[in-house]
């Protein structure tokens, strides 16, 4: 287990308001539920939000790129991306030069959505009530937080 700054470790306790994760699950479950009467409008669950933001951002995507940026499994992913492309925002065909992959791609429709959806962003900036300096610290921790709990996952720590 890491230490703070002066590598000494930090004070173990029970109590549920001492607990980071009990913090992060709190975070995450008002976060996404701010999410929810916005992206409404747009007809999207947060999930699918999700696999948009990628395709708005690469274009044609294989579905398993797509679960690795979302650190989604395939069994997840699939039922997200058949509901958009009953939706009509998607569309999946198989890679000419390799019959195994399936790519993702955004239709018309979809690419449409993406205008509409630049409003997101901002609206869920100013539901935070955090500064753009705020908002990049914690992105960064919460990345960083990431990758070291995978890391050590894979080490069985």
């Amino acid at each position: 287990m890491g230490g703070g700054a002066s590598g000494t470790p930090p004070q173990l306790s029970l109590k549920l308001d001492d607990q980071l994760c009990f913090a992060l699950y709190a975070a995450s479950r008002a976060v996404i539920s701010r999410y929810r009467p916005v992206l409404d409008e747009l007809g999207l669950t947060y999930p699918q939000y999700l696999v948009m933001l990628v395709l708005w951002e690469h274009g044609a995507v294989p579905v398993k790129e797509v679960g690795a940026a979302l650190q989604l499994d395939y069994g997840t992913l699939t039922p997200l991306i058949k509901r958009l492309e009953v939706a009509g925002l998607v569309r999946r065909e198989r890679r000419v030069d390799d019959e195994r992959t399936v790519q993702v791609i955004p239709t018309e429709k979809g690419l449409r959505l993406h205008e509409r959806a630049h409003a997101v962003p901002a609206v869920m900036a100013g539901a935070m009530g955090l500064n753009e300096d705020e908002l990049a610290q914690i992105r960064s921790l919460l990345r960083r937080l990431t990758e070291n709990v995978s890391r050590d996952a894979g080490r069985g720590a």
